[in-house]
């Protein structure tokens, strides 16, 4: 095993910090930011939020001929959060929002108390770390840039979200192998989904189910589980 592919939620951080804290905090900011004048980044964002409410069926029939008002774009978004719905546009708003969150210290996140001696630990041995989440790289970047145990960014080497392709596929595993150069079965992941080990798993990748305090799947199935990464064995 040469490498280390990991999952966050449920696997090196409890999966409320983002239902329960992340995902709030950029809710309640959306309206705030939205009004923000004279950022070209901004302004683009906005553009394609535009474009995903008229091709969404319901904005569309709503609003026909006009772009759509401040607040209506702000109920859009929040109801894609509380639908857990994904946008590119909103994911990289709500990156904006954390980012500034983080900087003024109003967000940490808790990492599980096993993840930053482990991962120390294999990088040590020279075992490649990289991350695997539907989160954007740049939350993922500030999530482990402002943990309770530091800044943990240089431990990991890559970075991959779905723009590399829906976790639940073999292709998006088969692909992270090629730009990890390695083969896939010098590659451990883990995750807390057993849809996403089974691609990685086609893929050649070995795997470890994550088993961890208020994770909503515990059935590891075929998989062998863990509670804890220092369990593993590498």
């Amino acid at each position: 095993m040469r490498a280390v592919l990991l999952d966050i939620e449920g696997t090196t951080c409890p999966v409320p910090f983002v239902s329960q804290v992340l995902f709030p905090y950029a809710r309640e900011r959306l309206d705030e930011v939205l009004r923000t004048e004279g950022n070209a980044d901004l302004a683009a964002l906005i553009d394609a939020i535009d474009g995903a409410m008229a091709a969404d069926g319901a904005a569309a029939a709503e609003q026909p001929r006009r772009p759509p008002s401040h607040g209506e774009r702000v109920r859009f978004l929040q109801s894609l959060i509380d639908q857990d719905r994904k946008l590119p546009a909103l994911k990289e708003l709500q990156g904006l929002i954390w980012d500034q969150g983080y900087a003024s210290g109003a967000l940490q996140c808790r990492l599980f108390e096993d993840v930053a001696p482990t991962l120390r630990g294999w990088r040590k041995n020279g075992l490649l770390l990289a991350v695997y989440s539907s989160g954007s790289v740049k939350a993922q970047q500030l999530l482990y840039g402002h943990s309770t145990d530091g800044d943990l960014r240089d431990l990991f080497s890559r970075w991959f979200d779905t723009s590399t392709g829906p976790k639940g596929e073999a292709s998006s595993y088969s692909a992270i192998a090629r730009e990890l150069k390695l083969a896939p079965a010098a590659i451990l992941f883990v995750s807390d989904s057993r849809n996403e080990l089974e691609a990685a798993r086609s893929a050649g990748m070995a795997t470890r189910f994550s088993v961890r305090p208020e994770n909503p799947a515990v059935d590891s199935g075929p998989f062998e589980a863990i509670t804890s990464l220092a369990q593993i064995e590498i």
